[in-house]
């Protein structure tokens, strides 16, 4: 798999348009890997070797190979040109740091939602929360090699509305994660058309105003 990152990508002196995306979802979905694969340079990470005191806390269901653990977050960097730069944050999944995530939704023009199929209701978390920040997502399955489900079953197990994009993608892949990235950035595109399409609200004032009876011509 191409996943390979650079010591030596010193950011451009021109850069002065930061863009942040968030990479979310349930303990051990791929995070850390999505990011490690896609960024310039060698990411920075916040894995701990887990212990058996974490299984009282962590729900290892599915996940009983995995020996690290990310206790902050992750975060790499992509060049996009001379001025823009894509920073990417990888949150942890276990349910002791969500307290994390709002810091880390600030700022963020859109997220991922990574998800592992076999899963599906360790995601919930990370919608529920994008949603009640306002903050647009796609949803990304990770291939663990589990069961195939359809778009619609994956959908209707996660409650997903129509308009939101559903993707396929193997983490360790640098090509396929980038085409996460791009999917997300077309989205959010699309939203900020429409956007601007839409015809604008009236005012407050101006919507009373219109709402008001029309008084009567004095005798």
């Amino acid at each position: 798999m191409d996943s390979a990152t650079s010591d030596r990508a010193p950011l451009s002196d021109t850069a002065d348009n930061g863009l942040k995306i968030v990479v979310v979802g349930g303990f051990g979905v791929g995070k850390t890997t999505m990011v490690r694969s896609v960024s310039e340079i060698r990411p920075l990470n916040t894995e701990e070797t887990m212990t058996r005191a974490g299984e009282a806390v962590d729900h290892l269901d599915g996940v009983q190979a995995k020996t690290s653990t990310t206790v902050a977050f992750d975060f790499g960097r992509i060049t996009l040109d001379e001025r823009s730069v894509l920073y990417l944050f990888g949150a942890p999944g276990q349910e002791r740091f969500w307290f994390l995530w709002d810091r880390l939704f600030s700022g963020t023009l859109g997220a991922v939602v990574l998800v592992d199929t076999r899963r599906l209701a360790d995601s919930w978390y990370a919608i529920d929360r994008l949603e009640h920040h306002g903050t647009p997502f796609i949803v990304a399955c990770n291939d663990f090699g589990g069961p195939l489900h359809s778009e619609q079953q994956i959908r209707e197990a996660l409650d997903l509305a129509d308009d939101v994009p559903l993707v396929e993608c193997d983490a360790r892949d640098r090509s396929s994660s980038k085409y996460v990235l791009i999917t997300l950035v077309e989205h959010l595109a699309a939203l900020s058309a429409a956007r601007l399409l839409a015809p604008e609200a009236p005012a407050p004032e101006a919507a009373l105003a219109a709402a008001a009876p029309t008084p009567e011509p004095a005798p």
